[in-house]
């Protein structure tokens, strides 16, 4: 890709999963590349495996703690150009049982964080772009997802807002995956769970963090100079049938 070799970038929740395949993939393209986890085993794990890279351990629903790791970070990397706001939670919960504790939670994580991060690097480019984590869930809905779902629907029309508000410095943009075959997940599918997944996949298959990763480093370089506000959905078709799919 054109133009991220020495970009100076943030991959929040970078420590597994999407955001670990969005650092390998932004450290290849030349990039230097700092990771803001909570888990910091991971953290750990993650900076013995690739050491040219920074880690920090906060939550990025706590305020104090964002603005502690992207102040170091930027004094480190002499400011910032790229930001992946990536962190978020999920677990399947009916609506009628879905806790006040686990829906601000979600909210805290998955929306809050998002918009928390977003000021954080905003406030520290000159000129950048900011790539949000949304989902087909925020499009399409999903049962027993409701605190998910809304969170990630907010962060799609946050993105849109804040598209206008810091143009023309700096694009701001969302992409919305749907099915990603993380380690995680795969450990806990069973063959027939799979099967029945991939089954209302167009493309009959989940995507690999691999290729999540390709978009965020496309839409951070310099051969993506006029998207912005846009929600970009990579989800093997399984969208196109609206309800359908479901």
């Amino acid at each position: 890709m054109r133009g991220l070799k020495g970009k100076r970038a943030i991959v929040t929740g970078g420590a597994r999963g999407i955001g670990r395949a969005a650092v390998e993939r932004l450290l290849e393209e030349g990039a230097r590349v700092a990771v803001i986890d909570q888990d910091a085993d991971a953290c750990r794990g993650l900076q013995t495996a690739l050491p040219e890279i920074l880690t920090i351990c906060a939550d990025v629903a706590d305020k104090d703690q964002l603005e502690q790791a992207f102040t170091e970070i930027a004094e480190i990397l002499s400011g910032l150009d790229v930001l992946f706001n990536n962190a978020g939670i999920s677990a399947p919960s009916p609506f009628l049982e879905l806790s006040v504790t686990q829906w601000r939670r979600t909210m805290a994580v998955d929306l809050d964080g998002v918009f928390l991060c977003a000021q954080a690097a905003a406030r520290r480019m000159a000129q950048g772009v900011i790539i949000n984590m949304g989902s087909v869930s925020g499009l399409l809905g999903m049962p027993r997802y409701a605190d998910y779902n809304a969170a990630k629907a907010g962060v799609i029309e946050l993105t849109r807002t804040l598209a206008l508000e810091l143009a023309p410095a700096v694009r701001v943009v969302c992409i919305s995956p749907g099915y990603v075959l993380t380690p995680m997940q795969e450990a806990e599918y069973t063959a027939d769970r799979m099967a029945a997944l991939n089954a209302r996949i167009p493309l009959q298959r989940h995507a690999d963090p691999a290729e999540i990763a390709a978009l965020v480093a496309f839409l951070a370089s310099d051969e993506a100079p006029f998207i912005t506000g846009s929600n970009l959905v990579i989800d093997g078709g399984e969208s196109a049938g609206g309800t359908a799919s479901l």
